[in-house]
């Protein structure tokens, strides 16, 4: 490891989770469907048909949860409020019982000395909204402001920090262009229309929770970017990269800082998404930091004949791959936050999703001594503390995840957990992955770090 020192010493040392991930209780205390629990039937849709329908049940064992994260001496939990808990039809009638379970989540965690970073939206959309046009209509953007407002009056008191919108590249291209996460449609037109009403959801309830919450919000939105290079120097691939960079990054990060949709990625699809007069200034309107998932670069091709960018993704040669087939390379991690950092200038960023998954063994004693993981942390903390040496303003990282959970369209064989967790008793345990993270924490903390990990 690099000196830890060149990370700030108020450098939040958190664990992310979300949602339908763990939560489970699908039709608990008035939960009604998500498009994911609609998804999960799809036949085929999820690797062994898994559901969220229990998850890491965690929507009863809480507590303990909270107690391991306690445990592990981390500063900050990223976790998601659910919509279909709250709003059952996405719009109208509010369910008390949901709002009243984050609210002893948020209680427990600021007696833990935890902060809540609370993500608002990731991906569960109320099934009811779906079915009036899901993301392609404007009233959902609205919808999930009035959502949103709701939120943040009931949690605003004690909630500081907030996140809008969890990736919405994934929401858009991978749920409505390439149909494999909800809602599985395959519809260029409908995946543009989806990209501008899910960053006009943004920008809306960016606003929304301003003036709902009772103490100042600190508010951001969470994209997942890849470093895009061509896999050789031929022209058509490095065009092709240069596609690459604009589907999978320029799209979201220059309307979000006052650039408009690229020209170039328009021209790309043939199609301009629904902007309205005040829309892109909404967009634009300024946040208190930005949150960046970062997981793989991408090595990139020319691909005429495929489906837009037409460019495509190879595998490196000769990489180390995780369980998810992605390659491992922590210097993508530095040079994706002093790019973003040299060309968009956000005030504060955080990483709020950095993790891997492995195919972890539990020893005879039980316990899970999973080194590859514990390299990955390690390497990509060693990303973090490089590039806020090179000025970049690096104010978190959120480790995927706390626990294992269902990890979407890959069910349950695929584990990012710190902590193990076995789905048919719900035991949990701490990995040495998680172990060595508490460390990493206690260093930090032992070199001049955080004096007081709750304040902000």
């Amino acid at each position: 490891m690099s000196d830890l020192s060149k990370l700030p010493p108020n450098f939040t040392w958190g664990v992310a989770t979300a949602a339908y991930q763990i939560e489970g209780a699908v039709a608990e205390d008035g939960r009604k469907p998500s498009i994911w629990d609609t998804f999960c039937r799809v036949p085929g849709a999820v690797d062994n048909g898994d559901t969220g329908d229990v998850a890491c049940d965690h929507y009863h064992r809480w507590p303990e949860d909270v107690e391991l994260m306690r445990r592990l001496g981390v500063g900050a939990y990223r976790f998601s409020v659910a919509w279909p808990r709250i709003v059952p039809d996405g719009t109208g009638t509010v369910n008390p019982a949901g709002l009243a379970f984050y609210d002893r989540l948020v209680d427990a965690l600021l007696a833990a000395e935890i902060r809540p970073l609370v993500t608002l939206y990731h991906w569960d959309l109320p099934q009811a909204l779906q079915d009036r046009g899901g993301w392609p209509e404007r009233a959902t953007a609205e919808a999930f402001a009035e959502y949103a407002a709701l939120v943040a009056g009931r949690l605003g008191d004690r909630v500081t920090d907030w996140v809008t919108v969890n990736e919405p590249l994934c929401i858009s291209w991978i749920g409505h262009l390439e149909g494999r996460m909800a809602p599985g449609e395959r519809d260029l037109t409908r995946a543009v229309a989806t990209s501008h009403h899910v960053l006009l959801g943004h920008g809306l309830a960016t606003a929304a929770i301003r003036a709902a919450a009772s103490r100042p919000a600190a508010v951001g939105i969470v994209l997942n970017p890849s470093p895009c290079q061509p896999a050789s120097d031929r022209p058509e691939d490095v065009a092709a990269a240069v596609r690459a960079d604009g589907h999978v990054n320029r799209w979201w990060l220059d309307p979000l800082y006052g650039r408009g949709y690229p020209a170039d990625m328009i021209a790309t699809y043939g199609q301009e998404p629904p902007v309205r007069a005040g829309d892109l200034e909404t967009i634009a309107t300024p946040t208190e930091f930005l949150g960046l998932n970062y997981y793989f670069r991408q090595l990139i091709v020319d691909d005429p004949d495929g489906p837009v960018p037409y460019a495509r993704q190879i595998p490196v040669p000769g990489a180390v791959q995780t369980a998810m087939g992605w390659e491992v390379y922590p210097s993508g991690l530095e040079e994706l936050l002093v790019s973003v950092h040299q060309t968009y200038a956000p005030p504060r960023i955080m990483v709020t999703e950095s993790g891997s998954a492995w195919y972890d063994e539990v020893t005879p004693e039980g316990g899970i001594e999973d080194k590859e993981r514990t390299a990955y942390l390690e390497q990509h903390i060693e990303a973090c503390a490089a590039a806020a040496a090179r000025g970049v303003p690096i104010d978190g990282y959120f480790v995927w995840s706390l626990l294992d959970n269902f990890e979407w369209a890959y069910g349950y064989d695929k584990r990012f957990g710190l902590v193990h967790v076995d789905y048919a008793t719900q035991r949990r345990t701490i990995k040495a992955s998680g172990l060595r993270y508490a460390e990493l924490i206690r260093e930090h903390q032992r070199r001049g770090g955080l004096a007081d990990r709750s304040a902000r």
